[in-house]
């Protein structure tokens, strides 16, 4: 996962990057492209197959998690890097959320002030990190940002369920990429005027097709990664590391956007950040009793 959270990170600045010469769709399209021919070709040259007999659980993650990475590219285009990486970071919180819930509900747990706190406490951070760092412009990004990281939770419960299941990486990161390939595609021929009034996609140059080869590149290993650390891992703990994200994407913000926070929005960060860990204690502490 700290592989996973450190290529994404770099993703992210190649998106910010990439979407001076590119739109959403062309770069969704060509990380989905990049992972189909990689993992193609993996897959060719080991012997596997990429057939499954999990298509409905496949269509599902993939259905979420496209339409989150697409959010989330959309977010690091109009948001300060820091600022779009913490908010889809926010995943960990919903997945404590929802395996929390989803305990109390069938009666394994109850309703314990620490956890409500912690969940409460990750709101507080939000809106320190919201108010005082962004522009009346920006509140549209800022919401899709954090609706990503909704579906991102909702899309790695569902990786952890097929890896359960005993789907590998591979198959699981090839059906991704093919559907991420296909949705950007689709953008790309529902949208043409967003592009050009003579083309529907732009003619890449060497510095863009270098963005949009890094991005695939870098989203093709971290999924990998990222998927076999949901397989092999505790859930609540693997989660919990992306937050490591933050970290790094904050680095490349302040290094190449010269970014700034401030006080409050570094504030927001930090309680977010222990929302997560007191989260993750909660649940890992209350599986272990079941």
């Amino acid at each position: 996962m700290l592989l996973a959270t450190f290529l994404f990170a770099i993703m992210g600045v190649c998106v910010k990057l990439a979407s001076d010469y590119y739109s959403i769709a062309e770069i969704v399209m060509a990380r989905g492209t990049v992972g189909v021919i990689v993992i193609g070709t993996l897959v060719l040259l080991r012997g596997d197959t990429l057939r499954t007999r999990f298509a409905g659980h496949h269509l599902w993650r993939c259905t979420v998690g496209v339409i989150a990475f697409w959010m989330w590219f959309y977010a690091i285009a109009r948001l300060p890097l820091s600022m779009a990486m913490t908010l889809n970071y926010m995943a960990p919180i919903w997945i404590a959320a929802i395996l929390f819930i989803g305990g109390w509900w069938r009666g394994a747990r109850s309703l314990e002030p620490g956890m409500i706190g912690a969940i409460t406490a990750s709101f507080v951070g939000v809106t320190l990190l919201l108010q005082p760092a962004m522009h009346a412009s920006q509140w549209a990004g800022a919401l899709v940002a954090l609706a990503s990281g909704m579906l991102a939770a909702l899309a790695y419960l569902q990786v952890r369920e097929l890896g359960k299941m005993g789907e590998p990486e591979s198959r699981v990161v090839f059906y991704f990429s093919l559907a991420s390939m296909v949705a950007g595609l689709g953008g790309i021929l529902l949208a043409p005027g967003q592009l050009t009034n003579t083309a529907l996609w732009h003619v890449p140059s060497t510095r863009g097709l270098l963005l949009l080869l890094t991005i695939g590149s870098c989203a093709t290993v971290a999924q990998m990664a990222m998927t076999r650390a949901y397989r092999l891992g505790k859930v609540l703990v693997t989660a919990n590391l992306q937050y490591t994200g933050i970290v790094f994407s904050s680095f490349w913000g302040v290094l190449l956007w010269q970014d700034v926070l401030g006080w409050l929005g570094w504030s927001g960060i930090a309680v977010i950040l222990s929302s997560g860990l007191v989260a993750t204690y909660y649940n890992t502490r209350n599986l272990t009793h079941a």
